[in-house]
């Protein structure tokens, strides 16, 4: 572990530099075209299919792809969902759109038909890419999207009006021009749990990309070098998988592994040994799998890993001494969120790590612990983590989203001033390292995917059997938490093992597997505040003091 600490010099030093005018098709995949030869992507899924694409072919196909989307009247600004997994065509669908200057709309191909409704719905998607994987809850579904007008088909026949193979549109030529856009115009609309109600749509700029990359070089010690290439099993609909992983490779013009299959620990080692992959990025729950699967992994995989970041809940410190010890590699833990992503964490060569704590707000960012009116607090005064709109040169912060969609109540909730609100509670200290101390609210992380109480618990209540339910995490020490849902049955059901079975699968077919309640208790009334509120946090600590008695 590095006992430098240059930390007060790169802040100082930082000066953010955003042009007016930037698009992402530009700056991850248009200047680095005429490099022949220059490596993209190295794509493989789990029937052993293995293809390697240069930047030069993902120019032609998202050249081709913003062709077809514009004969099929896809204009700037509107939304076209994506529901692939990693693979080259997600990669092509990202560029073609921020090429038309429209706005791409990830969905997970986890969601179920529930979870892509109201989205696209929302969202007012006029388009959506999809494979097989998605494709038969997108034609159920896509009768009460109005808005969704077309479906491109990977891998699959089309069929019926509206339907259009991938081959095909891309088979057609006469492109518009690229789009001139500023760097304040959107680029991805991300939907993100909260609390209460849906999900948000949080609009990212074109510029975010800036705000990402201070965080992203520093956390990957010093991405990018040359012979650099880059793997994580992150979703690529994910702010994790897209922001922190996809989208700064291609900006650096390196390549990066796209996975079509399931995570193990085998294939995660199997990958970056091919690959010689150099950096990564692992939640922490990959980390403890990959862990107990290969406690000495030097010694059977020939590995070349110079940095590993982590996110999404807390490394602890026995994943912290393996992977400097196994791996010899010093994690970099990262803290950020869909709306500000990439703001604070560490950077093992430029200053030390300190175990237990988030790290420090990364250049470029102000990051302060403020109280509820917005106000900063001293340092050892617990608050909530905020990021200030200016940096500390007076100068606009690029990483900051344009607000929720269509939602501009809850965008003024986000800010107190001029500071935007995270919703997570912390501790700083006098040399600005951050240790996180919980949510201000009841969003919680299971396994590394951030999980809304409420969707779950709407789903629940769609069930006859169901009266009410209070969704909160339970203490696991493989995954850091799981989901638990305390449910108060309709008169005339009895509780039992079957009827959890079923409500588990409920939830399961309609929203993501992630999201389903590993564990359901049946309870006879939930803790209500006096004006009918739920109180998660009496069951929240009621499951926390019983892991503590386990």
């Amino acid at each position: 572990m590095t006992h430098v600490d240059r930390y007060a010099d790169l802040h100082a030093a930082h000066r953010w530099q955003v042009p007016e005018r930037f698009n992402l098709f530009q700056a991850c995949c248009a200047r680095w075209a005429g490099e022949a030869g220059r490596v993209a992507l190295y794509a493989e899924d789990a029937d052993g299919r293995k293809a390697v694409h240069t930047y030069a072919g993902l120019f032609d196909a998202a050249v081709r792809l913003s062709a077809g989307l514009a004969a099929l009247g896809v204009a700037a600004g509107e939304r076209v969902a994506i529901v692939l997994p990693q693979r080259f065509e997600t990669a092509v669908a990202y560029m073609a759109i921020a090429r038309l200057g429209a706005v791409s709309t990830p969905l997970s191909v986890l969601f179920g038909p529930e979870a892509l409704e109201y989205r696209l719905q929302d969202s007012g998607a006029v388009a959506a890419i999809v494979d097989g994987a998605a494709l038969p809850a997108l034609r159920e579904l896509r009768a009460r999207c109005p808005d969704l007008c077309h479906l491109i088909v990977v891998d699959e026949s089309p069929a019926g009006t509206g339907e259009t193979a991938w081959q095909a549109l891309l088979a057609g030529s006469g492109a518009p021009p690229p789009a001139d856009t500023r760097a304040d115009d959107g680029a991805v609309l991300i939907y993100t749990s909260g609390t209460t109600g849906p999900p948000k749509g949080a609009l990212i700029p074109q510029r975010a990309m800036f705000g990402n990359l201070t965080g992203f070089v520093a956390s990957q010690n010093g991405f990018p070098r040359p012979g650099d290439v880059f793997w994580s099993p992150a979703d690529w609909a994910w702010t994790g998988g897209l922001w922190d992983a996809l989208l700064p490779t291609l900006y650096f013009g390196h390549p990066i592994v796209a996975w079509r299959g399931r995570f193990s620990p085998d294939t995660a080692f199997r990958l970056m040994a091919g690959y010689r992959v150099t950096n990564t990025f692992l939640f922490p729950t990959a980390l403890k799998a990959m862990m107990k699967a290969w406690p000495r992994p030097r010694e059977h995989f020939d590995l070349c890993l110079r940095a590993i970041m982590s996110a999404g809940e807390a490394v602890g410190d026995t994943v912290f001494e393996w992977c400097r010890d196994a791996l010899g590699v010093t994690v970099n833990e990262m803290f950020g969120q869909t709306e500000i992503n990439y703001i604070v964490g560490n950077s093992c060569e430029d200053w030390p790590a300190r175990p237990g704590s988030m790290g420090r707000a990364y250049p470029g960012h102000r990051v302060a612990v403020i109280d509820d009116a917005g106000h900063p607090l001293p340092p050892g005064t617990p608050g909530e983590v905020a990021v200030n709109r200016c940096d500390r040169h007076g100068d606009p912060d690029p990483v900051f989203f344009l607000g929720y969609w269509n939602n501009p109540e809850a965008t003024a909730r986000k800010y107190s001033g001029g500071w935007c609100r995270t919703g997570d509670l912390a501790v700083q200290d006098e040399d600005g390292y951050l240790w996180y101390k919980g949510r201000a609210d009841d969003v919680f992380k299971a396994a590394g995917y951030r999980i809304g109480p409420s969707e779950v618990e709407n789903c629940l209540v769609g069930h006859p059997a169901v009266a009410n339910a209070a969704v909160v995490p339970k203490p696991d020490p493989e995954r850091g938490a799981v989901v638990k849902a305390f449910v108060v049955l309709a008169a005339g059901f009895a509780p039992g093992a079957e009827l959890v079975a079923e409500l588990q699968a409920h939830v399961r077919g309609r929203l993501a597997p992630y999201e389903y309640p590993k564990e359901i208790e049946f309870i006879d009334a939930l803790p209500m505040t006096t004006t009918g509120k739920v109180q998660r946090r009496v069951l929240r600590r009621m499951e926390e003091e019983r892991a503590g008695r386990r």
